[in-house]
């Protein structure tokens, strides 16, 4: 099932303690009930990321969204917004013009997200040299044990 899809989701499940963690959370994403799982796949999907990524300028609308995330379908693009709207991350404005033009934009959630998004899209673009030679040096070794 992709990471768009949307789920019924469980209840919030009571943190399991450890030492490592700091805080009480009521929330714990590594649990396999808790909620917060559900938010953070939405976020951190393939298209949920690039959905984030590109409405950091402002509103746009479902077909420049479209046109912005190159190889994205409508099916998945519609999944990824009303996932993320539903999550609260996403805006749906409906403007009353003839006709009627829907605009979408990322809320104050969503534009915190879209920051810490932000910043490992440019970290992991700075790295792509350290990136290309392990998968280069990983490939080199699968070759050898064939």
């Amino acid at each position: 099932m992709d990471a768009m899809s949307t789920r019924a989701e469980p209840e919030a499940v009571e943190p399991v303690q450890t030492e490592e963690r700091a805080l009480d959370l009521a929330y714990d994403v590594l649990q396999a009930r808790c909620p917060s799982r559900y938010a953070l796949e939405h976020v951190t999907g393939r298209w949920g990321t690039l959905i984030m990524l590109s409405l950091r300028d402002g509103p746009v609308r479902f077909n420049e969204l479209r046109r912005r995330v190159d190889g994205i379908s409508e099916k998945m693009l519609s999944q990824g917004l009303q996932a993320l709207e539903r999550d609260g991350f996403v805006a749906r404005d409906v403007l009353s013009t003839m006709p009627p033009r829907v605009e979408y934009q990322l809320t104050e959630l969503g534009r915190g997200t879209s920051d810490q998004l932000k910043a490992l899209a440019v970290f992991l673009e700075t790295r792509m040299p350290e990136v290309k030679a392990a998968q280069a040096e990983y490939d080199r070794g699968e070759d050898g044990a064939a």
